[in-house]
């Protein structure tokens, strides 16, 4: 059969205004402070609703994060909007210093995370931000890939103790889970259990991750896909038998293929099971300005090249042997 199609939803910056508008309901120790860029976030539907909850302190990413982890230090849960280009490369100095050093229990969310956002262009596009969290100590990091996935790992980061980033997207996304969908931070989803090859991914490309396993199922490749929602702490025990059952791993992401999932999953099997890897991500450059589904395939982030990928990896396996599991 063909690659699946998905129905649309909600983008995830959405869900993630709207989850933020119910914690608000829930808790009043639940604040939000925006970088002039509400309207984008979706953090302004908060600012609606709690006005004396709200800040929008304009551009100044680095005085935001000060500020609230200031108002995290006397109690409160402080969510942080902007696009994730600018709230973890300006920020990143007092994210480093007044999050993660003092364990600040603050919730930064990056909106218009990858190539996706389009005709913004390059200097809009966050396509580091992902390994910068990465490198923060203490920092939980995750990439929701539907507007359910975002609406849960924003309230589950309002119950967790401790520094938190989410990356959020600007298109609508595809609609791959149901309502009531349960999600843990460090805990993957897995789809489908093929042994021919692991297709390891996460935000956007979770969709395309599964239109590549049902490409890879007419020509007799069964693909398990792993839905790494969270980068840090990663599932190290899913990948892992993910690994020893299917021999081969893909790992695809909206980012520079450096520093973040991909870096991720192939440290842990490095060091724990290693296999034949392959990496989908953003090379070595900028995007360009364009429509989102023109840099998607300019830059080789669609099911096509994600098939591509899973069948060098899955033929590298085949010609060195599988490894055998233990």
């Amino acid at each position: 059969m063909p690659a699946r199609e998905f129905d649309l939803g909600p983008a995830t910056r959405d869900a993630y205004g709207d989850a933020l508008c119910e914690l608000g309901a829930e808790d009043p120790r639940v604040v939000a402070l925006d970088a002039d860029l509400s309207k984008s976030t979706k953090s302004g539907k908060f600012g609606k609703k709690f006005p004396d909850r709200y800040w929008n302190i304009g551009v100044q990413e680095m005085n935001m994060v000060g500020m609230a982890c200031g108002l995290a230090a006397t109690g409160r849960i402080p969510f942080i909007s902007s696009f994730a280009v600018f709230v973890m490369a300006k920020g990143f100095d007092q994210l480093r210093m007044n999050a993660a050093y003092a364990t600040a229990n603050l919730k930064v969310v990056g909106s218009h995370g990858g190539v996706s956002i389009g005709e913004d262009g390059p200097s809009q596009m966050g396509i580091e931000d992902v390994a910068l969290a990465c490198l923060l100590p203490g920092f939980t990091v995750s990439v929701p890939a539907d507007a359910v996935a975002a609406k849960a790992i924003t309230r589950l980061a309002a119950a967790h103790e401790g520094p938190v980033y989410i990356r959020t997207g600007r298109p609508k996304a595809p609609a791959i889970y149901r309502d009531g969908e349960r999600f843990s931070f460090g805990k993957a989803k897995a789809h489908g259990a093929g042994g021919d090859v692991c297709i390891v991914a996460n935000g956007l490309l979770l969709a395309e991750a599964l239109k590549a396993a049902d490409l890879l199922r007419e020509e007799g490749l069964e693909a398990t896909v792993l839905d790494m929602h969270t980068v840090k702490p990663l599932d190290e025990e899913a990948l892992l038998r993910a690994a020893k059952e299917c021999g081969a791993v893909v790992t695809a992401e909206e980012h520079l293929v450096h520093g973040a999932l991909g870096s991720a999953v192939a440290q842990c099997l490095a060091r724990r099971h290693p296999v034949p890897m392959e990496f989908v991500g953003l090379e070595d450059t900028y995007a360009e300005s364009a429509t989102p589904q023109q840099l998607l395939d300019r830059y080789r982030l669609t099911h096509r090249f994600i098939a591509d990928a899973a069948r060098r990896a899955a033929a590298r396996k085949s010609a060195a042997g599988a490894p055998a599991a233990h």
